[in-house]
């Protein structure tokens, strides 16, 4: 498979999360944590690119990850391991293979 550069590389895969309802105090003690660990760059699962969802007020009211992993299996344990995960933030995780059809990332 071809890479985000033109190289080799693993599988990209998207993980698509959305936050409890009233649970924007829960993001904000926990952002930190999670932010030490998407960045981390010790995992088998790279984050190329993320950011939070945000609702009609412009809180953050979720989370979209495009991650490089080896596959579904490793990307399902990066996300139970999320600090947000694990402080049970989320409503609803949803993980799904990706792939860039247009305006390829550098």
């Amino acid at each position: 498979m071809r890479g985000l550069n033109g190289g080799l590389s693993m599988p990209l895969f998207v993980i698509s999360c959305i936050d409890r309802p009233d649970s924007l105090a829960l993001r904000m003690a926990t952002r930190e944590a999670h932010l030490a660990y998407a960045n981390a760059g010790d995992k088998p699962v790279k984050v190329k690119l993320g950011g939070p969802y945000l609702d009609d007020k412009g809180d953050m009211a979720g989370t979209l990850l495009i991650v490089e992993a080896p596959d579904r299996a490793a990307v399902e344990r990066f996300s139970r391991e999320d600090p947000y995960v694990k402080a049970g933030l989320f409503q609803s995780v949803d993980i799904r293979p990706y792939r860039i059809t247009a305006n390829k990332m550098a």
